[in-house]
């Protein structure tokens, strides 16, 4: 995601262009503190703190210009150099905003194929600067809260429901009916397991479930384990009245399809608000050479690299936000050839006649066949 600076940020940016042409104000501000930049938004990482075998929460300073309040929820993009490169993901936010506002948290778990998430968790040292996307999602608690609550997570799904719980924990009432459900496979790999024991005895009228699903079942023989939760099934065993709770639910692909259908099925589509980290690809393109027109840049790429991430391996700065095809922050306009949907294969195509041109989400969206992108 592009950083969107405020109006008095910019204001103060054109009026130092003026006073410091041909030089550029950032010449002589990041001479004076990295963290002063009038064209992107930066942070420094304060701390690198383990959480758990595979994830560490890391604790960032924004600088100047960053004036961005967040919900409990929400998450926000972060670019960090690799390899001479800046490469950027999206991590929910684990606390509440701060008091002071000075203070950004994130929990990050290394996946195995994860090039941004590995440096993140073991190569990245404190004192490093990073670049910044604001708060975005629509993964939040509203106000008034309702009556019953559910949360349902597995795996790393628990970062934005954490915020959600410590947000809570603040209020001066602390009488809601909240239920968590979280699964992971073992103790080694629960997050925040401690905290989420400490939240339940502070507040009585909390109900908070872990489940590791490697363990053994009670009274289980052989190779059975308790594995992950069947829904509808399961839930009706751990949380019998989930069918009256407003349910916010996070985790893998499967638990959330699986979420999804058991609330369709119940008539509750609308109770169920779910948050995915990743776009569930079935389809395929053929993959060929992108044209980033404004850039001047192109790059071959194979039918499984979007756009957005064959813009981003060239250097382009490329707007995002969620990363999965849902907030349309992405989009952007297809000048020539076609690319393809890898959700459900839908091709979006524009001929070297056409005289008008076509807006396609780039973070779900690869090339079908040589192309050209108006970035």
């Amino acid at each position: 995601m592009t950083a969107a600076l405020s109006p008095r940020v910019r204001r103060l940016r054109d009026l130092a262009t003026r006073l410091t042409t041909p030089l550029l104000p950032d010449d002589y501000l990041t001479l004076i503190n990295p963290l002063w930049s009038a064209r992107e938004l930066r942070g420094r990482i304060v701390s690198v703190t383990p959480e758990a075998e595979d994830a560490a929460t890391l604790v960032v300073e924004p600088g100047w210009g960053w004036d961005f309040p967040h919900a409990a929820g929400q998450y926000i993009g972060i670019g960090v150099a690799i390899d001479g490169r800046f490469v950027w993901r999206s991590y929910s936010l684990t606390t509440p905003p701060s008091r002071d506002g000075k203070r950004l948290v994130i929990t990050v778990r290394a996946m195995p194929d994860g090039f941004a998430s590995q440096h993140l968790v073991s190569g990245v040292a404190p004192g490093t600067v990073v670049r910044l996307a604001p708060p975005a999602g629509e993964f939040v608690l509203p106000d008034p809260l309702p009556s019953k609550v559910l949360f349902l997570t597995a795996g790393s799904g628990i970062t934005p429901v954490m915020a959600m719980l410590r947000s809570l924990d603040r209020r001066p009432d602390g009488g809601e009916d909240v239920v968590l459900v979280h699964s992971a496979p073992d103790a080694d790999r629960t997050l925040f397991a401690d905290e989420l024991d400490l939240l339940a005895r502070r507040h009585p009228t909390w109900r908070i479930v872990q489940r590791h699903t490697r363990d053994r079942a009670s009274g289980a023989t052989g190779d059975e384990l308790v594995g992950h939760l069947r829904i509808p099934a399961g839930l009706d065993e751990v949380v019998p009245d989930w069918r009256g709770r407003q349910t916010w639910a996070c985790g893998p692909a499967e638990m959330l399809d699986d979420a999804e259908r058991a609330f369709a099925d119940a008539g509750l589509a609308d109770a169920l608000h779910l948050e995915r980290f990743a776009a569930s690809f079935s389809g395929s393109a053929e993959g060929g050479t992108i044209t980033f027109a404004r850039s001047g840049r192109t790059v071959e790429t194979d039918g499984a690299t979007t756009v957005l991430q064959a813009g981003e391996q060239a250097g382009i700065p490329m707007p995002f936000g969620c990363r999965m095809g849902i907030c349309h922050t992405c989009v952007a306009p297809l000048s020539s050839g076609a690319v393809r949907d890898l959700r459900d294969g839908t091709e979006s195509r524009v001929a070297d006649t056409d005289q008008s041109t076509r807006t396609v989400q780039t973070c779900v969206t690869a090339a079908s066949g040589d192309c050209t992108v108006d970035l």
